[in-house]
């Protein structure tokens, strides 16, 4: 047996894979780095738009790129006053898309959300109105205060780009991108979003306090009452669609592939979950893992891109166990234990 002087030393996860990316990726082209390249400025012009009005969050901004890049969606989630809106329009105000919001309240109804065919007298014929979900980038506010029969209008609009109404499917813009917020603090004239629709977010964000800096730098930086603050335009339709087509082409590699279904397979059988992610959760977790490592100007995605986007994309799509619930434990921390479990991939010189 080798003296432990004589083993070959265990590189860094990082060193691994940058290894990796140069024996195995010789024949990528000059023009596969370039376009990485692109959505890494791209991902980068949009953050700091962004943090013109929202402070700090750089994890935050960069998650809800994530989603955009992935053709994803966002669900906003935190306590009141926390940005949640701000950082949404903020981001909307990035994009040269079309926008809509939604304040969704109880007696909105599904009309309200997907349009109404209505008669046109002067015409003697029935005419389409659409609703603000034909819009490029909506922002779903204070999702929960509506009806489950209202909610449910997202669903095919989210899960196939499209909606249904009178019987008429129609294409909705590309591309097409929802930010949702949720306040988990007010329970009264709510209606909490059910499995299957949480299921159709690609992650989750929390925006979280601000440090004290940070809120520093607020006050600062907001000191009149009546003050606005707009941001032009950094990216056009055409600009994003090129980076999630991008995105679409970063390399998974089989043994980072075989790590993230360990992650996943794991949820199924944890003791504090009552139910695990589902397959849909295994496609998001790499989708979301391809858009960092492009935003990172790579195309090769690394296990610790994964390990990273992993509490955003899978704590809301599990059901944590009652007895868990009662031992004060939360789904970020079954996901955290299941993390710390599972082996990183490693290789030894």
């Amino acid at each position: 047996m080798a003296s432990p002087s004589s083993r070959s030393p265990i590189r860094t996860c990082a060193q691994i894979w940058e290894g990796f990316s140069l024996t195995t990726r010789e024949t990528k082209s000059t023009t596969r780095e370039s376009d990485v390249q692109s959505v890494r400025t791209l991902a980068a012009a949009v953050r700091e738009n962004v943090q013109q009005i929202i402070v700090g969050k750089s994890e935050a901004i960069d998650l809800a790129i994530i989603a955009l890049l992935c053709r994803g969606h966002a669900l906003i989630e935190d306590v009141p006053g926390t940005g949640k809106t701000t950082m949404a329009k903020a981001l909307s105000g990035s994009l040269d898309c079309d926008f809509n919001r939604i304040q969704f309240t109880p007696d909105l109804v599904p009309a309200d959300v997907l349009g109404v065919n209505f008669f046109n007298a002067s015409k003697s014929e029935f005419e389409f109105r659409p609703g603000p979900i034909f819009s490029q980038v909506l922002l779903a506010d204070e999702i929960n205060r509506a009806t489950p029969r209202t909610q449910a209008a997202l669903l095919e609009a989210m899960q196939e780009s499209q909606a249904s109404i009178d019987g008429v499917t129609s294409a909705l813009p590309r591309p097409f991108f929802v930010m949702a917020t949720l306040n988990p603090v007010e329970m009264e004239g709510t209606f909490p979003l059910p499995e299957a629709q949480l299921d159709r977010f690609l992650l989750r964000i929390s925006m979280g306090y601000p440090s004290a800096k940070e809120e520093s730098a607020m006050l600062d930086r907001f000191r009149g009452t009546g003050q606005r603050f707009e941001v032009n335009a950094v990216a056009s339709p055409a600009d994003i669609e090129a980076a999630q087509s991008v995105v679409d082409a970063v390399r998974v590699d089989d043994t980072v592939r075989d790590y993230l279904l360990k992650i996943v397979s794991s949820t199924r059988t944890a003791g504090d979950l009552r139910l695990g992610a589902s397959p849909r959760a295994s496609l998001a977790l790499q989708h979301a893992a391809q858009a960092r490592a492009a935003m990172d100007g790579r195309d090769y995605v690394l296990p610790d891109d994964v390990k990273q986007l992993a509490t955003a994309v899978l704590s809301h799509r599990v059901v944590l166990d009652s007895s868990a619930h009662l031992r004060g434990r939360t789904a970020e921390d079954a996901i955290a234990a299941i993390l710390d479990a599972t082996e990183v991939p490693i290789e030894r010189d």
